[in-house]
Protein backbone atom coordinates (compact mmCIF):
# COMPACT_ATOMS: atom_id res chain seq x y z
CA UNK A 1 0.00 0.00 0.00
CA UNK A 2 1.00 3.58 -1.13
CA UNK A 3 1.61 6.45 1.22
CA UNK A 4 -1.72 8.15 -0.80
CA UNK A 5 -3.63 5.57 -0.19
CA UNK A 6 -2.77 5.75 3.80
CA UNK A 7 -3.55 9.13 3.60
CA UNK A 8 -6.91 8.82 1.85
CA UNK A 9 -7.98 6.11 3.88
CA UNK A 10 -7.04 8.11 7.82
CA UNK A 11 -8.63 11.53 5.94
CA UNK A 12 -11.76 10.00 5.35
CA UNK A 13 -11.75 8.13 8.81
CA UNK A 14 -11.20 11.34 10.55
CA UNK A 15 -14.00 13.37 8.12
CA UNK A 16 -16.46 10.46 9.89
CA UNK A 17 -15.23 10.84 13.28
CA UNK A 18 -12.77 14.04 14.30
CA UNK A 19 -12.82 12.98 17.72
CA UNK A 20 -13.09 9.41 18.40
CA UNK A 21 -12.73 8.49 21.96
CA UNK A 22 -11.67 5.05 23.97
CA UNK A 23 -14.97 3.28 24.52
CA UNK A 24 -14.22 2.47 28.30
CA UNK A 25 -15.37 5.25 30.46
CA UNK A 26 -12.86 7.40 32.75
CA UNK A 27 -12.51 11.04 33.81
CA UNK A 28 -8.61 10.55 34.90
CA UNK A 29 -5.18 9.00 33.92
CA UNK A 30 -5.87 6.70 37.08
CA UNK A 31 -9.73 5.55 36.34
CA UNK A 32 -8.10 4.77 32.81
CA UNK A 33 -5.52 3.04 33.65
CA UNK A 34 -7.44 0.75 36.15
CA UNK A 35 -10.28 -0.03 33.44
CA UNK A 36 -7.60 -0.85 30.84
CA UNK A 37 -6.13 -3.55 33.09
CA UNK A 38 -9.64 -4.90 33.85
CA UNK A 39 -10.26 -4.85 30.20
CA UNK A 40 -7.80 -7.70 29.54
CA UNK A 41 -9.72 -10.74 27.82
CA UNK A 42 -12.55 -8.97 28.55
CA UNK A 43 -15.57 -6.19 26.55
CA UNK A 44 -15.56 -2.68 26.95
CA UNK A 45 -19.07 -2.57 28.31
CA UNK A 46 -18.46 -5.27 30.75
CA UNK A 47 -15.84 -3.27 32.49
CA UNK A 48 -17.79 0.02 32.48
CA UNK A 49 -20.77 -1.93 33.89
CA UNK A 50 -17.77 -2.81 36.83
CA UNK A 51 -16.25 0.64 37.00
CA UNK A 52 -19.69 2.21 37.30
CA UNK A 53 -20.02 0.82 40.48
CA UNK A 54 -16.62 0.92 41.68
CA UNK A 55 -15.45 4.64 40.74
CA UNK A 56 -18.36 6.57 43.01
CA UNK A 57 -17.07 4.38 45.78
CA UNK A 58 -13.24 4.59 45.18
CA UNK A 59 -11.54 6.25 42.33
CA UNK A 60 -7.68 6.46 43.87
CA UNK A 61 -5.21 4.76 44.15
CA UNK A 62 -5.58 5.01 47.74
CA UNK A 63 -9.12 4.42 47.86
CA UNK A 64 -8.88 0.84 46.01
CA UNK A 65 -5.96 0.19 47.72
CA UNK A 66 -7.25 0.32 50.88
CA UNK A 67 -10.56 -2.12 49.34
CA UNK A 68 -8.15 -4.68 49.48
CA UNK A 69 -7.89 -7.84 47.08
CA UNK A 70 -10.98 -9.33 48.38
CA UNK A 71 -13.00 -6.04 48.57
CA UNK A 72 -12.06 -5.15 45.26
CA UNK A 73 -13.07 -8.31 43.81
CA UNK A 74 -17.00 -7.50 45.11
CA UNK A 75 -16.97 -4.97 42.02
CA UNK A 76 -15.17 -6.64 38.82
CA UNK A 77 -16.35 -10.36 39.71
CA UNK A 78 -18.27 -10.32 36.61
CA UNK A 79 -15.37 -9.48 34.94
CA UNK A 80 -13.23 -12.36 33.55
CA UNK A 81 -9.77 -13.54 35.78
CA UNK A 82 -11.17 -11.30 38.72
CA UNK A 83 -8.81 -12.89 40.93
CA UNK A 84 -5.85 -11.96 39.63
CA UNK A 85 -7.14 -8.68 38.02
CA UNK A 86 -7.75 -7.81 41.54
CA UNK A 87 -4.14 -8.70 43.16
CA UNK A 88 -2.76 -6.75 39.95
CA UNK A 89 -4.67 -3.47 40.76
CA UNK A 90 -4.03 -3.58 44.31
CA UNK A 91 -0.37 -3.90 44.00
CA UNK A 92 -0.27 -1.57 41.18
CA UNK A 93 -2.08 0.96 43.41
CA UNK A 94 0.13 0.26 46.33
CA UNK A 95 3.11 0.93 43.31
CA UNK A 96 1.69 4.05 42.37
CA UNK A 97 1.39 5.34 46.41
CA UNK A 98 5.18 4.33 47.05
CA UNK A 99 6.97 5.50 43.97
CA UNK A 100 4.90 7.65 42.11
CA UNK A 101 3.17 9.95 44.71
CA UNK A 102 -0.36 8.61 43.24
CA UNK A 103 0.16 9.64 39.99
CA UNK A 104 0.00 7.52 36.95
CA UNK A 105 3.86 8.11 34.88
CA UNK A 106 3.60 9.17 31.46
CA UNK A 107 6.63 7.40 30.80
CA UNK A 108 6.54 3.49 28.81
CA UNK A 109 9.61 2.05 31.31
CA UNK A 110 6.94 3.09 34.75
CA UNK A 111 3.74 1.89 33.43
CA UNK A 112 5.70 -1.60 32.67
CA UNK A 113 6.88 -2.42 35.36
CA UNK A 114 3.26 -2.05 36.89
CA UNK A 115 1.47 -5.53 37.72
CA UNK A 116 -0.85 -6.55 35.12
CA UNK A 117 0.65 -3.74 32.71
CA UNK A 118 1.83 -4.79 29.61
CA UNK A 119 3.04 -3.06 26.35
CA UNK A 120 -0.33 -2.81 24.71
CA UNK A 121 -1.86 -1.20 28.20
CA UNK A 122 1.07 1.27 28.31
CA UNK A 123 0.53 2.12 25.18
CA UNK A 124 -2.95 3.05 25.47
CA UNK A 125 -2.45 5.19 28.74
CA UNK A 126 0.33 6.59 26.98
CA UNK A 127 -1.55 8.02 24.12
CA UNK A 128 -5.18 7.88 25.85
CA UNK A 129 -4.56 10.11 29.18
CA UNK A 130 -0.94 11.55 27.77
CA UNK A 131 -1.89 12.19 24.18
CA UNK A 132 1.36 10.40 22.71
CA UNK A 133 2.40 8.96 19.94
CA UNK A 134 1.90 4.98 21.01
CA UNK A 135 0.01 2.67 18.78
CA UNK A 136 -1.76 0.04 21.03
CA UNK A 137 -2.38 -3.21 19.11
CA UNK A 138 -4.98 -5.31 20.02
CA UNK A 139 -7.06 -8.13 17.52
CA UNK A 140 -8.65 -5.59 16.26
CA UNK A 141 -5.83 -3.39 15.22
CA UNK A 142 -3.59 -6.43 14.15
CA UNK A 143 -7.00 -7.65 12.08
CA UNK A 144 -7.05 -4.13 10.06
CA UNK A 145 -3.69 -3.50 9.55
CA UNK A 146 -3.09 -6.86 8.02
CA UNK A 147 -6.88 -7.32 6.07
CA UNK A 148 -6.29 -3.94 4.49
CA UNK A 149 -2.49 -3.80 3.48
CA UNK A 150 -2.27 -0.59 5.58
CA UNK A 151 0.50 -2.04 8.00
CA UNK A 152 0.65 -5.89 7.69
CA UNK A 153 2.91 -8.00 9.90
CA UNK A 154 3.11 -11.11 11.47
CA UNK A 155 3.89 -10.54 15.15
CA UNK A 156 1.92 -7.09 17.18
CA UNK A 157 5.54 -5.79 18.08
CA UNK A 158 5.90 -5.77 13.53
CA UNK A 159 2.52 -4.00 13.38
CA UNK A 160 3.08 -2.08 15.83
CA UNK A 161 6.15 -0.86 14.20
CA UNK A 162 5.11 0.04 10.87
CA UNK A 163 1.82 1.55 11.92
CA UNK A 164 4.03 4.48 13.97
CA UNK A 165 5.99 4.67 10.84
CA UNK A 166 3.21 4.50 8.02
CA UNK A 167 0.14 6.25 9.52
CA UNK A 168 0.50 10.11 8.26
CA UNK A 169 1.49 12.35 11.26
CA UNK A 170 -1.54 14.40 11.31
CA UNK A 171 -3.65 11.65 11.85
CA UNK A 172 -1.31 9.26 14.02
CA UNK A 173 -2.35 10.27 17.60
CA UNK A 174 -6.10 9.21 16.78
CA UNK A 175 -5.44 6.33 14.16
CA UNK A 176 -5.50 3.60 17.61
CA UNK A 177 -8.80 4.64 18.34
CA UNK A 178 -9.96 4.68 14.80
CA UNK A 179 -8.29 1.38 13.56
CA UNK A 180 -10.34 -0.24 16.96
CA UNK A 181 -13.35 1.51 15.86
CA UNK A 182 -13.49 0.44 12.33
CA UNK A 183 -12.51 -3.40 13.46
CA UNK A 184 -14.98 -3.96 15.95
CA UNK A 185 -17.73 -2.30 13.62
CA UNK A 186 -17.11 -2.52 10.04
CA UNK A 187 -14.09 -4.98 9.60
CA UNK A 188 -15.04 -7.38 12.06
CA UNK A 189 -13.34 -10.95 12.50
CA UNK A 190 -15.92 -13.67 11.36
CA UNK A 191 -17.03 -11.63 8.06
CA UNK A 192 -15.68 -8.01 7.33
CA UNK A 193 -18.68 -5.92 6.51
CA UNK A 194 -16.95 -4.49 3.22
CA UNK A 195 -20.56 -3.14 1.32
CA UNK A 196 -20.74 -0.76 4.36
CA UNK A 197 -17.01 0.12 4.36
CA UNK A 198 -15.84 3.46 3.84
CA UNK A 199 -12.41 2.50 2.70
CA UNK A 200 -13.43 -0.46 0.44
CA UNK A 201 -12.18 0.64 -2.46
CA UNK A 202 -8.73 1.68 -0.83
CA UNK A 203 -8.36 -1.45 1.27
CA UNK A 204 -6.20 -4.41 -0.37
CA UNK A 205 -8.17 -7.30 0.98
CA UNK A 206 -8.64 -9.56 -1.73
CA UNK A 207 -11.33 -11.53 -0.49
CA UNK A 208 -14.35 -8.98 -0.34
CA UNK A 209 -18.05 -9.41 1.02
CA UNK A 210 -20.94 -7.79 -0.36
CA UNK A 211 -22.25 -7.93 3.59
CA UNK A 212 -23.74 -4.43 4.56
Amino acid sequence: MNAAKRLEIFRRLHEDNPEPRTELDYSTPFELLIAVILSAQATDVGVNKATAKLYPVANTPEAIYALGVDGLSAYIKTIGLFNSKAKNVIETCRLLIEKHGSQVPDNREDLEALPGVGRKTANVVLNTAFRQPAMAVDTHIFRVSNRTGIAPGKTVLEVEKKLLKFVPKDYLLDAHHWLILHGRYVCQARKPRCGSCRIEDLCEYKSKTSDD
